[in-house]
């Protein structure tokens, strides 16, 4: 179910400000990858156009090719909201839609995709929270709000919201930026899980997080404010951190600036 993702010759735009340039990588099926880099180099940008998020924005756009295996996500006829389906996405903060159950937040995208069936649903679900190890945690409320959850358990409702609807790809914007240390550590361990899985791209801007739950980190950065992001270095994980082969990745990795 995993696939790979091939971006090559990649700008992203807010009107005529020029935020990313050129951005070509690949990121291996069943992997973590992890963005890090200084506020405002794009980071955020660049994983809101892995699924089409971007355009979302008031001026936002993009210019060159973002490739699932074979299918070009930017080619001509494709549809945006297939693309969300196909490349999850699980935001900063968690986001559960508050007036809804803890079974219909997870239902939702089922639903959208004319899933009506009680059974099914029951089954997928269930599926779905003990993917997100959280089945034992709310098996017993499910038809309570999922607002009343804690924050470390609506973020993982939100991951099993997003892998409900199977996705191939799973991308996660700093998802544990709201969290305490414990909620964090049982998100970093579920990404480890589910990378088994699902392909996984992930922002932080914890760097001892980058180091611990990614196969390859991606650094960018960017010359001065104003200026676009760039991809600077892209490297397995722990060559990144040891050794990076570019100065400006060994500087924000060891605080000289960031």
């Amino acid at each position: 179910m995993a696939k790979r993702i091939d971006v090559s010759g990649l700008n992203a735009y807010y009107g005529s400000f020029l935020a990313i340039e050129d951005i070509s990588m690949t990121v291996e099926p069943r992997s973590v990858t992890a963005f890090i880099g200084p506020s405002g180099c794009g980071k955020s940008t660049f994983l809101r156009t892995l699924n089409r998020m971007h355009e979302v924005t008031p001026g936002g756009r993009v210019e060159g090719k973002v490739m699932l295996d074979e299918e070009n996500l930017y080619g001509a006829g494709i549809d945006p909201v297939a693309v969300r389906r196909e490349v999850g996405m699980v935001f900063q903060r968690p986001n559960p839609f508050p007036t809804m159950s803890v079974y219909d937040n997870v239902a939702a995208g089922l639903r959208l995709n004319g899933k009506h069936k009680k059974s099914e649903l029951d089954d997928v679900v269930e599926k779905s929270l003990k993917g997100a190890n959280l089945w034992n945690e709310v098996k017993d409320r499910l038809n309570k709000p999922g607002s009343g959850l804690s924050g470390g358990q609506q973020q993982r409702l939100c991951i099993a919201r997003a892998i409900a609807v199977e996705p191939n790809v799973l991308l996660m914007d700093e998802p544990c930026s709201a969290l305490d240390p414990i909620s964090t550590l049982a998100i970093e361990d579920l990404i480890g899980e589910l990378k088994e899985q699902f392909t996984i791209v992930i922002v932080t801007h914890n760097m001892q997080q980058a180091a611990r739950v990614s196969d390859r980190t991606a650094f960018f950065n960017l010359a001065a404010v104003g200026q676009p992001g760039k991809l600077i270095e892209l490297d397995d994980t722990e060559r990144i951190f040891s050794n990076p082969s570019v100065q400006a990745t060994e500087d924000y990795i060891s605080g000289r600036f960031g």
